[in-house]
């Protein structure tokens, strides 16, 4: 639980309305499994057309939940009139993402007026056990005067 204060009152309803958007997400079956100001949870079942050639989770799907997981948790936090983008994200992978699900954990660690600091990390699920096996750090960006979520 994280103590940030969201600058919109509709923060998870805006994250869970963009998240829906990232055609990535849909692809490859991920979705949010918790969302509060500066923190976001994704999870993704395995499937053997995300792995690589020794039956793990591939590092680009590892990564890509982290990415997003980190993305979302700083949009947590944004103005309604704001967009968000990544800038820049390093991921360590510590251990084989080897389980029946992953979990990727996005919290802030610093939010800017333009700039946010995320901690990301990646947990592999198996057989009742969780490891850790992706950690990462990343750089979002504030876009103003770009709703981010398209208005009906």
């Amino acid at each position: 639980m994280t103590d940030f204060k969201p600058a919109n009152r509709d923060y998870e309803a805006r994250v869970r309305l963009s998240f829906g958007r990232q055609g990535i997400m849909g692809l490859i079956g991920a979705s949010l499994t918790r969302v509060e100001p500066g923190e976001v949870e994704i999870e993704l079942p395995f499937r053997q057309d995300l792995s690589q050639q020794h039956g793990f989770f591939h590092a680009g799907v590892t990564s890509t939940i982290a990415d997003s997981a980190g993305g979302y948790a700083a949009f947590s936090l944004f103005p309604a009139e704001s967009a968000v983008l990544t800038v820049e994200y390093k991921v360590n992978l510590i251990a084989p993402a080897d389980g029946e699900r992953l979990t990727a954990l996005g919290r802030v660690i610093r939010p800017g007026r333009t700039l946010t600091l995320c901690d990301l990390e990646v947990t592999a699920h198996k057989d009742g056990q969780a490891k850790l096996c992706a950690k990462g750090l990343q750089t979002i960006m504030r876009i103003d005067g770009r709703a981010d979520v398209e208005e009906d």
